[in-house]
């Protein structure tokens, strides 16, 4: 197949096989496009596109994006969406070379993700229950909150959820993950009970809908905006708006901290990697184990905040060791208690 005439035609050809060969969510796709329409704007400031890019441009352009101040993730992920494209190219035979393959990336920031505490999560799921114009948002809002952390849910996977997922009064949800992968994952009692209060209202609410000739939604949460469900942009300011309902510093709240939460509420009570990596979606273990981190991270807080020798300035002398898998696994906190 000949090269597109344009930077353009690149990108959406590259994007369609994305999808069609790999299944790349639609979050994956647009993450690539951007990235690339800046390079490529880039390329054009300088005379050049990406039939002619060089590793020399390539390379310049990763130094220009440090100088903008963008973070190392950035960075790495622009230059994996690069190497993708000229691997493409390559394969189809619009390049007789691929410019960016030996090119290393600057890596990635190894910080630890943030979490919750159950008393702070506890806030968030009482305000969930009094945060709302109406009676149906309120409704909605528990079933959104009760859902994400009784499952550690992906919040695209949670807006994104079929109605059909919910009937029968289900213990476990399918949940359509990365790449199309599936897995299941449990409810908890009252997240089992906020999602059957919702299912029932939101029921009788597409009903009248359909009696007024309105096309009925197949989704659980139910949107008039172009994809018919709760965008994520709206699920994140939602969730803002909880926190300072609830006197939680919004600053700390975002629905990925609830996805972290579940996973280091549930280690903290003895599950083990490998089921909260099924739980999760991770196609790898190694990225599940960073919350053993967080458990080392607040056990070392907790003993320079309580212990006596860390008081008045002694903590400089402590030792703070690792703690003991016995220790990190005792029973500290419930992250699904039923209500």
């Amino acid at each position: 197949m000949p090269a597109p005439a344009d930077q353009i035609g690149w990108i959406a050809t590259f994007l369609d096989a994305q999808a069609a060969e790999l299944g790349a969510a639609t979050n994956t796709q647009l993450a690539y496009g951007r990235d690339l329409k800046d390079f490529a704007h880039w390329l054009e400031r300088r005379g050049s596109d990406f039939a002619r890019a060089d590793r020399d441009q390539i390379e310049s352009y990763l130094v220009d994006c440090d100088a903008q101040g963008l973070s190392r993730a950035t960075r790495a992920r622009r230059l994996s969406a690069i190497k993708q494209l000229y691997r493409f190219a390559f394969e189809e035979g619009w390049r007789e070379d691929s410019p960016a393959i030996q090119i290393r990336g600057p890596g990635r920031d190894k910080r630890l993700p943030k979490t919750l505490s159950v008393p702070d999560v506890d806030k968030l799921l009482a305000a969930a229950r009094e945060v709302g114009r109406t009676a149906d948002d309120r409704l909605r809002n528990t079933c959104l909150m009760e859902l994400l952390y009784a499952t550690g849910m992906r919040v695209s996977e949670l807006v994104s959820l079929p109605a059909s997922a919910a009937r029968g009064d289900p213990r476990m949800l399918l949940v359509k993950g990365k790449g199309g992968k599936e897995r299941l994952v449990p409810l908890s009692p009252p997240a089992r009970s906020a999602l059957a209060d919702w299912l029932a209202r939101r029921d009788e609410i597409e009903e009248e809908h359909r009696l007024k000739g309105l096309q009925p939604s197949r989704f659980l949460f139910p949107s008039r905006g172009k994809s018919g469900y709760l965008t994520r942009n709206r699920f994140y300011l939602l969730i803002k708006e909880l926190a300072v309902a609830g006197g939680v510093n919004p600053d700390t709240v975002t629905p990925h901290t609830l996805r972290h939460a579940f996973a280091t509420h549930l280690l903290a009570n003895g599950a083990d990697l490998r089921s909260i990596q099924t739980l999760l979606g991770h196609a790898d273990v190694s990225t599940t184990e960073i919350y053993t981190h967080v458990l080392d991270e607040r056990l070392a807080e907790l003993v320079l905040e309580h212990h006596p020798l860390a008081q008045n300035g002694a903590s400089r002398s402590l030792p703070v060791e690792p703690a003991p898998d016995s220790l990190a696994r005792e029973p500290q906190a419930r992250p699904c208690k039923p209500k």
